[in-house]
């Protein structure tokens, strides 16, 4: 009876632990659940693993490590009535599926693959009642990349080794994603930044009503002033005449909402507002969506699948989110007609858009069972997909046109008239409404403010804004994204510096440009992005997909010989640590400065054996506000890397912010005020929060 029991069970294979506790707990007694613990089978590591001359036949094989899992999985199966595998639902969740599926000696053409786009008790048991077989032609997508990436890294890798340095590593997208850094890096170097002047006119009318001109034209042509001598004679002109109004103009408009999330815009929205690099962000969603245990309810997963680059709701989420916004907000917050959105570009549209399976479970519901982190994603996520759901925001802009003389001076605001989707997720309007003026008005000047600036280089890529770069080009696809940077990073061709943004270290300049220089019909944004195209033909069965490798191999194989034949050895030098002048407090072995993911640190010479290390303080030349004796010093966070000030006598103080102190003192109520970014400083205890107001760091964090 009991070997009939086990018979009758049905053994479902997911990727983790997290994920087979959840469906554990939906399926019950009749279901076994067990993990894979991630990909089961894969080109080995020590060789190429691709028979180029048998049409790039793979040679897969068991992944180092995971024999006591195989055995294990094998013995389950052999047991059970039935085998389903749960892998993620994307192209490398069916290639694991697959590979489970020969290992397990599973037809895959057979009934055998469930995909759960959400984890809730209805999607979970839905699934299982109608599985279906694996899809080969996503399968294939899967292996093409897979065969393209392994034919670049192992052989233009030992190419770096031989004519650059040893020990690098080159990839197909991480390449193209580290000349895009490179270029940017050159375009601020070759920068030339030119003066301009801003001229404003503080007036007020009669009616005390108080206006800040901004000066833009002269004789109905744009103004541009680039020296103080011409900054000062405009000035003297605007104090010889009048400042008489000349138009005043209210237009209301209609704000529309942000579509949901998607990946990429996930991504950066989180890196924007929480301070989450790309791979925090998916490490989380990737926990909320396989389940979280909420009493009452048991595991729920709370969120669909992450990776995606779809803006498509079902109907029954859009269903659920009108009831919820009528009840909670009233009717006047409900569109006429059900909000769409269309994903611009290229999308595979295979999931849904990144949204909470249950929008009743409201974020303050589930903060006690949430980590803080979760609580916050969560928080994000629940509250874009609410908002895309709501009425528009309807805005009025006023603007004010002044004359004076040949000059045309203006300002502009606007006025929240219905808040709309912004009551749930922040209209970040920055414009103060403009007092009503009347056309005529002559206007009284009381101050006339000059301010000299310069024109600015562009920015370097944030974590966030290099994934917004590689989606924009095609480069790469959502489930790819934070690895592409995260990657850059680990081989220390790029770095975040103290503004959090990737500069690349000289090895990433070097490596860069050789290859541009030498492979630059392959490592560029278009031939990139021709690539994915290709995969996502393979996808649709449109293309067979050994043509993929087999045609990029045609152009790249000669040019590889011709460079390892014909180009020099570029020959940079390997750095040396740099000795500091101290000996280590535990081993006595010199101490060094070397670099790491995070900058410079303090480390012994004698690694691995000895471990170590400490980070270089670097001053911001402010004396602690709370003990009055040690410098304020920049410090990086061990989750993340994020940047944040401390005192230098730690742990005697204990002062800690994320935000710089400047050194004085709030007029009002003597807190220390600090500054964020560039922007102006501020009191943090007289400004009131916002809801993603960052908690301050944790010591030793």
């Amino acid at each position: 009876m009991a070997e009939k029991s086990r018979k009758e069970k049905t053994l479902v294979i997911v990727e983790s632990p997290a994920k087979a506790k959840t469906l554990k707990k939906i399926l019950g007694a009749n279901y076994e659940i067990k993990a894979s613990m991630g990909h089961i089978r894969d080109l080995p590591k020590s060789r190429i693993g691709v028979d180029i001359d048998e049409d790039f036949k793979p040679d897969y094989i068991p992944v180092r490590g995971k024999a006591a899992v195989i055995k294990e999985l094998k013995k389950k199966a052999e047991g059970a009535g039935r085998v389903l595998l749960a892998s993620d639902p994307d192209r490398e969740g069916e290639a694991i599926a697959w590979h489970l599926a020969h290992l397990l000696s599973i037809d895959p053409k057979t009934p055998c693959r469930i995909r759960m786009f959400e984890i809730t008790a209805k999607a979970v048991r839905e699934s299982v009642k109608k599985p279906q077989k694996i899809d080969q032609d996503r399968v294939d997508a899967q292996q093409a990349r897979r065969i393209l990436d392994r034919l670049v890294g192992y052989k233009l890798s030992p190419l770096l080794w031989k004519k650059v340095r040893s020990r690098l590593t080159a990839g197909r997208v991480q390449s193209v994603a580290l000349r895009l850094i490179v270029e940017r890096e050159r375009e601020i170097q070759q920068f030339v930044s030119q003066e301009y002047w801003l001229l404003d006119a503080i007036a007020s009318s009669q009616g005390e009503n108080r206006y800040t001109l901004r000066l833009e034209k002269r004789d109905g042509k744009n103004l541009i002033i680039d020296s103080i001598s011409e900054a000062e004679a405009i000035e003297k002109e605007l104090r010889s005449h009048p400042l008489v109004v000349i138009d005043f103009k209210v237009k209301e408009n209609r704000r529309p909402p942000l579509a949901p999330f998607k990946t990429s815009t996930l991504q950066q929205e989180a890196s924007r507002r929480l301070g989450f690099s790309p791979q925090r962000t998916m490490r989380i969603a990737q926990d909320l969506y396989e389940g979280i245990e909420i009493p009452g309810k048991g595991p729920v997963g709370l969120i669909t699948y992450m990776r995606t680059d779809s803006l498509r709701i079902s109907d029954e989420a859009l269903d659920s989110a009108r009831v919820f916004i009528g009840d909670r907000y009233g009717k006047e917050f409900l569109p006429e007609s059900l909000n769409t959105y269309a994903a611009k570009g290229r999308s595979q549209d295979a999931h849904e858009a990144i949204r909470p399976t249950d929008v009743l479970l409201e974020p303050e519901s589930l903060k006690a069972f949430l980590k803080p982190e979760q609580a916050r994603l969560y928080d994000m996520i629940w509250r874009r997909f609410v908002s895309c759901q709501m009425a528009p925001a309807r805005i009025a802009r006023s603007t004010i046109e002044v004359g004076c003389g040949s000059f045309l001076l203006k300002q502009s605001g606007v006025t929240v008239l219905f808040e709309g989707w912004g009551k749930v997720w922040p209209l970040d309007m920055k414009e103060t409404p403009v007092p009503e003026a009347i056309p005529g008005e002559v206007l009284s000047l009381e101050e006339l403010l000059k301010e000299q600036r310069f024109t600015q280089p562009p920015t370097r890529y944030s974590e966030s804004g290099l994934v917004k770069a590689l989606e924009e080009n095609g480069i790469g696809r959502p489930s790819t994204y934070a690895s592409i940077v995260q990657t850059l990073e680990d081989r220390g061709y790029a770095a975040l510096n103290e503004d959090r943004r990737l500069e690349p270290s000289d090895l990433g300049l070097v490596v860069s440009d050789f290859l541009v220089n030498h492979f630059s019909d392959i490592i560029q944004v278009d031939f990139t992005a021709r690539m994915e195209e290709e995969l996502d033909q393979v996808e649709s069965g449109t293309r067979p997909w050994v043509l993929v490798p087999r045609e990029f191999w045609a152009s790249f194989q000669p040019r590889l010989d011709e460079v390892e034949q014909t180009v020099e050895a570029v020959n940079f030098p390997k750095e040396e640590p740099e000795p500091i002048g101290e000996d280590c407090p535990e081993c006595g072995a010199p101490l060094v400065r070397r670099k790491g993911r995070f900058g410079e640190f303090i480390a012994c010479s004698a690694f691995p054996k000895c471990r170590y290390s400490r980070p270089i303080l670097k001053s911001i030349g402010v004396t602690c506000p709370k003990c009055g004796l040690g410098q304020i010093v920049r410090r990086r966070s061990k989750k993340g890397g994020r940047t944040f000030y401390g005192c230098e006598r730690y742990p005697a103080c204990d002062f800690v912010s994320w935000d710089a102190p400047t050194g004085e003192l709030c007029e009002k109520c003597k807190t220390p005020l600090v500054i964020r970014g560039k922007g102006e400083p501020f009191c943090p205890s007289c400004r009131p929060k916002a809801p993603s107001e960052k908690k301050k760091p944790a010591r030793g964090k």
